[in-house]
């Protein structure tokens, strides 16, 4: 059993590795279509395989998605917010820098997870409501707080207003996967044309990076109060998550990188552990579990977290070792025709998954992302197309 658990450990890295190097391709996406042709695979092996599977690429992707948002400017949801931060270091030759801190913060999601784990499983039935109901008056009073926070408090209230009733228009389509074109319009296509527009070059990246320990605390703990609320709540991600713990910690490029790569794992990895506990899926991934094995036993649990911790060590190397990759061979790439190369890329994924109606989309939003950028407005605010929508959800 044992042999058997490392192989499908090992090869749910690989995948995971592989969809955070890809833009516009999920780990939701894959796990689906293993569920689709899980019983031609439970004829060979266990249900509990597939599922080491799926939570081992689960977690590698949180630890290297945030390769090509940094360096190409590609984002996926958990990344979207990480963009701005991370290409301000990649000008100044510190991508490496970048992928360290969100590697760091990524890691250390896992002591946090197993220092949640007895307090979700004994009392996550009897507070569940009671979350429920607080959530959107945390995220009003958070809003309020961020908008009141920026200089430009009348561009930033415009920002969050159109983002949030884009974010509603886009939520309440039929376009399929609204997401990806909304988010990759507000934060990847804008910034790849300011960048063009301002002719941007990478400059010789630094590979010998030495991380302030201290500068990773306030952001850790900042994640550890906001992201395991975020993880319980229906239609409450890691990008909430990450807007609400902003609100915690003072605002500097590095200390958001790492607050997003603590977010995104302890969100992922909690699901699991919310599933176990009151049966319910918070993410893709974790639904897809629930498909393969209906009802998660303690020993399945403790398995996932044992995955979870191994695949998390693992995947932190394997982040830190791509991630110098990238940094030793972007500013050997010409930027400007990489930058137009990742556009047209994503526009035609986008016309792919998401039809016409979905490129309209993707120009919307870019708009409105270039508009942030040039009003001078924190680019938090555009997760009002997120924020405002799960608002509503939970007021009426």
């Amino acid at each position: 059993m044992l042999f058997e658990l490392l192989i499908a450990l090992s090869i749910g890295i690989i995948f995971g590795t592989f969809t955070g190097l890809s833009p516009g391709i999920h780990i939701n996406l894959v796990a689906a279509f293993l569920v689709s042709i899980s019983s031609i695979l439970l004829r060979f092996t266990e249900p509990i395989y597939l599922v080491v599977f799926i939570v081992a690429m689960g977690i590698a992707h949180t630890f290297i998605d945030f390769i090509p948002s940094i360096f190409l400017g590609a984002p996926e949801e958990d990344t979207a917010l990480s963009i701005l931060p991370a290409h301000q270091l990649l000008i100044e030759g510190r991508g490496y820098e970048a992928v360290k801190l969100s590697s760091y913060g990524s890691l250390f999601a896992i002591p946090v997870i197993i220092i949640l784990l007895p307090i979700f499983i004994f009392l996550l039935q009897e507070v569940e409501d009671t979350l429920i109901l607080v959530i959107p008056y945390i995220l009003i009073i958070s809003t309020i707080f961020i908008i009141l926070k920026d200089k430009n408090k009348l561009n930033s209230l415009i920002v969050f207003i159109l983002s949030g009733f884009l974010g509603i228009a886009a939520l309440n389509s039929a376009i399929k996967d609204p997401l990806l074109p909304m988010l990759t319009g507000l934060f990847g296509l804008s910034s790849l044309i300011v960048s063009l527009k301002l002719k941007s070059k990478i400059p010789l990246q630094q590979t010998k990076i030495k991380i302030n320990k201290r500068e990773l605390i306030s952001p850790a703990l900042a994640s550890f109060i906001y992201a395991p609320l975020c993880s319980v709540i229906p239609g409450v991600g890691s990008s909430q998550a990450a807007t609400l713990s902003s609100t915690l910690i003072e605002s500097t490029n590095k200390k958001f990188i790492v607050l997003l790569g603590a977010t995104n794992t302890i969100v992922l990895g909690l699901s699991f552990v919310v599933l176990y506990s009151i049966s319910k899926s918070r993410t893709g991934v974790a639904a897809i579990t629930n498909q393969i094995i209906p009802n998660i036993t303690f020993n399945n649990l403790l398995i996932i977290l044992t995955v979870i911790i191994f695949s998390g060590i693992i995947s932190f190397f394997i982040a830190l070792f791509i991630g110098k990759l990238f940094a030793v061979n972007i500013s050997k790439i010409n930027y400007q025709k990489l930058s137009i190369g990742v556009i047209i890329f994503l526009s035609i994924i986008t016309l792919l998954i998401s039809s016409l109606t979905g490129l309209f989309l993707l120009l919307v939003s870019t708009i409105l992302g270039l508009y942030c950028l040039n009003s001078g407005v924190k680019r938090i605010n555009l997760m009002g197309c997120l924020v405002l929508p799960t608002i509503i959800i939970y007021l009426i």
